[in-house]
This record gives C-alpha cells, sequence and structure tokens, in this order.
C-alpha cells in the first residue's frame, strides 16, 4: 500500500497475554507491516487494566491465550472494548467449542463427539459407557487454548481407560462442559491442514502435527502444545469444506460473517475426506512466515479495517 493510503497516522491494539507481552514471534512483524501502512501498532495486555482501549482505532485480537481459565471474565472484557476484531459477540460463541455442534447442524462435517454436561453429576460408570470402544480417544474441556486440558487414551487399556474417566470427572467437577472425540489417526500420517482467511478470503494453508501422545497432565502447565509446522498446499475438497464451515458460521451468527480473520482446521476421516476439527475465529495462530504475502495481507486488512473505524 502506498503512503498516502491512510490521511493521518493510526493506532492500533494487537491484543495478547500477560506471557507473551511484546506478542507471540508469529505476529511481531505485524508491527513494522502497519507502521508502513501509517498504523502505530502496539501489543497490549488484555488483563492490564491501565490499558485505554478507546484510544485505538482498532483492537485486534492475536495472542490472548491464558483466557480460557477465566473465559467469562475474557468475554465480559471484549463486551466493553469498541472496534474489536473479531467482534466480541462472535469471541463468544467461538470460544467455546459447543459451536462445532452448530455447524454440524448446518452441514458442516464434523468429527462425531458426546457432550458431557457437569449439571448431570455423572458417575464414573456413566462417563465409562459414552467412551469409545475401540481405538483411541481423546477428552477435553469445551472451553480451552493451545491443547490445554486434553488427553490421549487407548479404549483398550484399562488403566488408560481409568486415568480417562477420572480426567472427565475432574473436569466436570471444576463445571466444565467435556467432549470425547475418537482420536483422528490421520494426524499421526497426514497431520492437520489449517487453512487461514483474511478478511473472509483465503491466504494460505499450513499443515500441523499437535504432539499429544498420552492422558492428560494436569502438572504441565505450558501456555499450549508445541507443533510441527509446515506449509501446504490446500486441496479444492478442503477448501470447500472450510468455506462451507465459514458460511455456515455467518448463518449461526451474523456478525461472523467475513471476519478479520480466521483459521479453520481440517483433518481427513477414515475414507480421506476433509473434516472440521476447529473453527478459529478467537485467536488463531496465523502462521504469516509461511506463506509470502501472508503478513501484507494481513496488515493490509487491518490498515483498512483500522481506517473505517476511524471515518466512521
Amino acid at each position: 500500500m502506498t503512503d498516502d493510503f491512510a490521511p493521518s497516522r493510526l493506532r492500533a491494539a494487537l491484543v495478547t497475554c500477560a506471557e507473551l507481552p511484546d506478542l507471540d514471534h508469529d505476529d511481531v512483524p505485524l508491527i513494522a507491516a502497519l507502521a508502513d501502512r501509517r498504523v502505530a501498532a502496539t501489543p497490549a495486555v488484555w488483563d492490564d487494566p491501565d490499558v485505554d482501549w478507546a484510544s485505538y482505532d482498532l483492537v485486534v485480537v492475536r495472542s490472548a491465550w491464558d483466557y480460557a481459565p477465566r473465559r467469562d471474565e475474557f468475554v465480559a472484557w471484549a463486551r466493553t472494548v469498541p472496534s474489536l476484531l473479531n467482534p466480541a459477540d462472535v469471541i463468544a460463541w467461538n470460544s467455546d467449542k459447543a459451536y462445532l455442534r452448530e455447524l454440524a447442524e448446518h452441514g458442516v462435517p464434523t468429527i462425531p463427539t458426546v457432550w458431557l454436561d457437569p449439571d448431570r453429576n455423572l458417575s464414573a460408570r456413566a462417563v465409562h459407557t459414552r467412551m469409545p470402544a475401540h481405538g483411541d480417544f481423546v477428552i477435553k474441556p469445551t472451553v480451552s487454548a493451545g491443547a490445554q486440558g486434553t488427553g490421549r487414551y487407548e479404549s483398550g487399556d484399562a488403566t488408560e481407560r481409568g486415568l480417562g474417566i477420572r480426567h472427565a470427572l475432574e473436569l466436570l467437577g471444576q463445571g466444565r462442559h467435556v467432549m470425547i472425540q475418537p482420536y483422528q489417526q490421520a494426524v499421526d500420517t497426514t497431520g492437520e491442514t489449517g487453512l487461514v482467511f483474511v478478511d473472509g478470503r483465503f491466504s494460505h494453508a499450513i499443515s500441523k502435527r499437535a504432539l499429544l501422545s498420552g492422558p492428560y497432565d494436569a502438572d504441565d502447565a505450558a501456555l499450549y502444545v508445541k507443533e510441527q509446522i509446515d506449509r501446504a498446499v490446500a486441496t479444492p475438497e478442503q477448501l470447500a469444506v472450510a468455506e462451507r464451515t465459514l458460511a455456515a458460521a455467518a448463518e449461526v451468527l451474523p456478525s461472523a460473517a467475513k471476519p478479520l480473520y480466521a483459521r479453520v482446521d481440517l483433518v481427513p476421516d477414515a475414507l480421506g475426506a476433509p473434516q472440521l476439527i476447529e473453527l478459529e475465529l478467537t485467536e488463531p495462530s496465523l502462521f504469516l512466515a509461511y506463506d509470502g504475502d501472508a503478513l501484507d495481507r494481513f496488515a493490509d486488512a487491518i490498515a483498512l479495517r483500522a481506517l473505517r473505524a476511524r471515518v466512521s
């Protein structure tokens, strides 16, 4: 974009968390890229009481990865922030993986899931009967980020099955809703494919393999599970499912139409057809370094949205 893109200096906050006060390394280049577009971008910790969010033309959520244990507080904060992207109601909807049920009802292929409600006071036996009888399975809370609180178990191993029951009951005892899903073996071979969209348009794709190898370890307090990331080329079938996912999200929640950023994570089912694992509209890594033009696309989109917010 040219130097005369904006009539005056615009201001944008790039929202992060206290553990990453200077942003995740993937987002750091945004500061210089936005400066080239006459946008002064500043990292800002979402729960810092000294930040004046109204002083920014645009507030963009990036690496607020500590929100999961305090989701209600995070959503309440989002509702107070003007010019927030993605919008607060999108964050409220997308930060609880129960949204997957709605997307499935709107025709998006998703992983079969058993949903456990803490209000039902399920016994160990009741949890046991809801676990798959064969193969590996995954237990996770519906509110989590970076695979926090997630464990993988072997259904045929009595010890692991017992650990899975204890894991689920622990989460339920904390008042958290729980998901049980069959582990997708393709994650170990082809991995997940993340399709990144900027301003509602497909930008680039990456493949990733989350290193989820065993039962949940409560002593592992890492902010996120490290992943092996590579550049990928999205297939027409993957693009079709990703676009259907975004269209379905907009059907459920009109404000989710044409989000500033989105990542659609897919994995092949047993027959090789792409299915949705997650739609990331809250605080996803966008892996900007894995495509030569991705940083410019994202910076252009932020600068344009900031200008629109200034003049509106």
